[in-house]
């Protein structure tokens, strides 16, 4: 039988609640097939701080090893840590055994290729294929693979962050506060230190790692990082930080205590970027503010489009040779460092550009140009979602659009990216203008068009 469409792997890995969908089970047969697609060397895996992940990890390593493949186990790690290092040993690939920004009691796999970045989805179907067709490799008694540990990953990724910081004598002499809330999770290995060894006075929040999450849940949102906002005006911070649970993002509280959605922090990060490197590509999605344009343009730079994920845009910017990425969800690639989206690096740029700037965050951030955005859904069948897009095209023709990922019409005044999700029986509809009003009205628009392709 030929597979067309992936059952297991999401966006980003495979996701499921542990010992239901993610069992101990699934996971030995899982690595055995992911060995089995690697074939040969060895596979670094690590894991984040999840009640579930000993074992959950034991169980891929098990699978892993009796294909015949190696390991070497790191343990707890962020998940940029632990693809810095793959290319770095020189190692096969990798395995994170992580959920990322799920509630706890969820858990998952991500595989990474060679350089560090995610596998492709044909790759991730492959595996899938070996999967549900049992062709797992299993060696031979004297052919199983040999197991390895080493803890000293998270000292040579944050040891590799600050080589990568050049302003470190502004940093020092600013003596930034800055308040670090790693939501309980693997962020608390690395981010409060790199910080404190460039100069910053850090405070720490929910920094010892519970796999409960009981400071917040591990997703940052306006919501849940109330207590970090507090905490920064409160102690007088100059800005505050906050991961998902495996530190690949970074959300930012300014000093007046106001969440900043992801997409404003890395505009100021590719502004920055972007003065001493013009003429150069940055890489994002198409949902991605019109402002990151903007920026670019001012630089002579040109914006490279992308469907929604991570993995897209690491290989864009490897394709492209692009020297920046990101994602409106807190995700900053800095290909200089690594291209993938990477937490504690995010840190360290943003208190990089406040200590050179001699400007507070918020100052900094309102120096931007300030575009308004709405999201809105409507339920639709999947079997109805490709049949929905053809049909917006055919009535939206009058417009310039990009379809790399649904479609995003482009106006006069703004845009609406209207896409269908990956993982529900629903439309999104996503506009930016700017004015509020404006963006509500392409919203709409959006939810109409969608309704009526329907009919």
């Amino acid at each position: 039988m030929v597979r067309t469409q992936k059952q297991l792997f999401g966006t980003n890995g495979i996701r499921g609640v542990a010992n239901k969908e993610i069992t101990a089970e699934f996971c030995v047969n899982m690595g055995s097939a992911i060995a089995t697609h690697f074939g040969r060397g060895t596979l670094i895996v690590g894991c984040d701080g999840r009640t579930s992940n000993q074992m959950l990890k034991s169980a891929v390593i098990s699978g892993i090893v009796s294909a015949g493949l190696g390991v070497l186990d790191i343990g707890l790690c962020p998940t940029p840590a632990l693809q810095y290092v793959i290319p770095l040993y020189g190692v096969r690939g990798g395995v994170m055994i992580t959920a990322s920004h799920n509630p706890p009691e969820y858990n998952g796999i991500k595989v990474m290729d060679r350089d560090g970045v995610e596998i492709s989805s044909e790759e991730e179907l492959a595996i899938e294929t070996i999967y549900f067709e049992k062709r797992q490799h299993l060696a031979e008694w004297n052919m199983i693979g040999t197991i390895q540990t080493e803890s000293k990953t998270c000292d040579v990724y944050k040891e590799a962050i600050k080589t990568h910081v050049t302003g470190k004598d502004e940093i020092l002499r600013t003596n930034l506060k800055v308040v670090v809330d790693p939501a309980n999770a693997v962020g608390a290995l690395v981010t409060p230190y790199v910080l404190r060894e460039l100069g910053c006075s850090v405070i720490t929040i929910n920094g010892h790692i519970d796999g409960s999450f009981p400071g917040r849940t591990p997703e940052p949102t306006p919501k849940t990082l109330k207590d970090l906002s507090k905490i920064v005006v409160n102690v007088g911070a100059d800005f505050g930080v906050a991961h998902d649970g495996d530190a690949d993002r970074a959300i930012f509280v300014d000093e007046i205590g106001i969440v900043q959605p992801g997409d404003r922090t890395f505009a100021l990060i590719e502004k920055h970027v972007l003065s001493n490197n013009p003429k150069n590509k940055v890489v994002t999605p198409v949902a991605s503010s019109s402002m990151i344009q903007e920026i670019a343009k001012e630089s002579d730079c040109e914006i490279v489009w992308t469907k929604v994920g991570s993995v897209g845009v690491s290989r864009a910017i490897l394709g492209e040779n692009a020297i920046l990425g990101g994602e409106e969800n807190g995700g900053v690639f800095f290909s200089e460092f690594q291209p993938v989206r990477d937490g504690a690096m995010t840190a360290a740029l943003i208190a990089e550009i406040v200590s050179k700037s001699k400007k507070s965050l918020s100052t900094l951030l309102g120096e931007l140009p300030q575009y308004f955005n709405v999201k809105l859904k409507i339920s639709c069948p999947n079997e109805k979602k490709a049949q929905v897009i053809e049909t917006i095209l055919e009535n939206t023709k009058e417009y310039d659009s990009i379809t790399i990922d649904g479609t995003k019409i482009l106006t006069d005044d703004g845009w609406v990216l209207i896409r269908p999700s990956g993982t529900e029986p629903i439309f999104r509809s996503f506009a930016e203008a700017k004015t509020q009003e404006r963006a509500t009205e392409l919203a709409e628009w959006g939810i109409s068009l969608v309704k009526d392709a329907q009919n």
